[in-house]
């Protein structure tokens, strides 16, 4: 297998990643290419942006001057700051409800609504809904948070076209940033292509429908219709991300939503080592994250150490021993997961059998998994040291929140349910 010179990608990383004739991977150019950008140029095409939906929506007497797609995450919180406090827009926060929440999670998406004295409408699915679609997506496509994916892919649209409100402002482009899926300079806007493509793994509700024979219905699916195209050219929905118009600083934003806005991050992670991402869901970074790390041979400590080390904060070396520890971990809320769904870890391991990489995955003659190959056999590759970046002075990691009286979220006990509301 082939790994990035520079970070700890395998070249089979999801989605697309390429590599130039350094060895150095497509995610870490494009960070690299940001200082050359001219964020203050940028900076202004946003506030034209917005200023012309804030007009819009005044004239229209609507109440509302755009919609912000969240989660309570981090990310979550500084797009409601920007938007709110910064640029003084009245944004309508929308969010699906995967019903996989934490408790940290329940906090910090009420203390994002009190913080910045925001309105938010929220849909929920049943349990039962969520149990056929996760169930029959494990064995489709290996994700069993596709439903998660799908609503907060679709029922902020959905939001937009039934409030009338035609700006949707999303934070970070995610693929961007992982494996220079777009340049900088794209301008890449929300699309239903690379919604379906990507996050819906190429499924729309009604295949679903149609290749279940009815046993996942149109009520299950409800918020995973996208608007017709009709509808959206009715109200001019339009997605735009933060990402393009400003230098999207992960750290630093989240350094100031914890001091200035309470954010709460985690104690301690089972399968990484950031404290700050993906808080709200269960799953997230435990048996969904696992599931990558079974089907591709690399998880999520792959995706905290690359960040890092694009950054100047991580060594290769540094992040390879992260890789180390954390990718492999099996997550103890999988048995919370194969619990709701009535499987065993046997079929549950089944049902992906067929979705592991050849290229990384091989089965002994005992009937054993094992991976051919690791970053951690790649650190003193050739070309590895004339690719380095200098370490920038700041590396501390971001603490956990003094609040050592909540349990870890990642480590649910055996007969916990699943926190819906």
């Amino acid at each position: 297998m082939q790994y990035c010179k520079r970070c700890c990608y395998p070249a089979n990383a999801k989605p697309t990643i390429m590599f130039d004739e350094q060895g150095v991977c497509s995610g870490c150019r494009l960070v690299e290419s940001r200082p050359q950008i001219d964020w203050q140029a940028q900076e202004k095409l946003l506030r034209e942006i917005l200023a012309e939906y804030k007009a819009k929506a005044r004239e229209a007497n609507n109440p509302y001057d755009c919609i912000i797609p969240v989660s309570g995450g981090k990310d979550s919180h500084f797009q409601a700051y920007l938007i709110k406090k910064v640029y003084g827009l009245n944004p309508l926060l929308v969010t699906y409800n995967h019903i996989f929440n934490t408790k940290r999670g329940i906090r910090n998406l009420t203390n994002l609504i009190k913080q910045f004295n925001c309105d938010l409408i929220r849909f929920t699915s049943n349990p039962e809904s969520v149990r056929k679609i996760s169930k029959y997506m494990l064995g489709k496509v290996g994700d069993i948070t596709w439903h998660y994916h799908a609503g907060i892919m679709t029922f902020p649209i959905q939001a937009a076209v039934q409030k009338n409100i035609p700006l949707i402002i999303w934070g970070e482009h995610g693929f961007a940033e992982l494996t220079g899926m777009f340049n900088q300079r794209d301008m890449v806007e929300f699309s239903k292509k690379v919604r379906q493509e990507h996050m819906m793994r190429g499924f729309e509700p009604e295949d679903v429908v149609e290749d279940t024979k009815g046993e996942i219905s149109r009520q299950d699916l409800a918020p995973f219709f996208y608007p017709s195209d009709e509808e959206i050219e009715r109200v001019g929905v339009r997605g735009i991300y933060l990402s393009n118009f400003i230098r999207w600083d992960a750290r630093a934003q989240t350094k100031l939503m914890i001091e200035k806005y309470k954010f709460e991050t985690a104690v301690k992670r089972e399968r990484t080592f950031h404290l700050h991402d993906k808080l709200d869901d269960i799953h997230a970074n435990g048996a969904h994250d696992y599931l990558k790390y079974l089907k591709f041979g690399y998880g999520r400590a792959t995706d905290d150490a690359s960040n890092e080390i694009r950054h100047g904060r991580m060594t290769q070396e540094e992040g390879i021993e992260m890789v180390k520890k954390y990718d492999a971990v099996r997550p103890s809320d999988l048995d919370v997961y194969l619990k709701f769904v009535g499987m065993t870890e046997e079929e549950f391991e089944e049902a992906i059998e067929d979705m592991r990489d050849s290229a990384i995955w091989e089965k002994t003659s005992a009937g054993k998994w094992v991976v051919k190959d690791s970053i951690a056999n790649h650190a003193a590759d050739e070309g590895v040291n004339e690719v380095r970046l200098p370490l920038v002075e700041d590396r501390e990691q971001i603490p956990p929140s003094p609040q050592p009286q909540y349990p870890r979220d990642d480590h649910i006990p055996e007969d916990t349910e699943y926190i819906i509301l």
